[in-house]
């Protein structure tokens, strides 16, 4: 009765894809498998992998000159709107 029979995998996994959805099951793979690693790391004693561009190095720094800002025009600006004086009453007056 265990998961030495393909049909029984194959139950469970799409019990998990009910479950938890099909965005959410390769988020918690990639967690559960980053977890595995660290813990197999750590029971070895090894340091943790450097790989390339993982850390960002020190960038150059370019002289910064300040850009201009572009010159806009003079727009005449829209002019408001006079308030309209007549009221629409749902209720005739007594």
């Amino acid at each position: 009765m265990g998961l030495d029979n393909p049909l029984h995998i194959a139950v469970l996994l799409i019990l998990l894809l009910l479950v938890f959805g099909a965005k959410r099951l390769p988020e918690m793979g990639q967690s559960l498998g980053s977890g595995l690693r660290g813990f197999k790391r750590s029971l070895s004693g090894e340091e943790e992998p450097s790989t390339l561009g993982t850390t960002p190095g020190p960038q150059p720094q370019l002289a910064a000159q300040p850009q201009p800002l572009p010159q806009l025009a003079a727009q005449p600006q829209p002019a408001l709107a006079e308030p309209d004086d007549r009221r629409v009453d749902s209720a005739p007056a007594a």
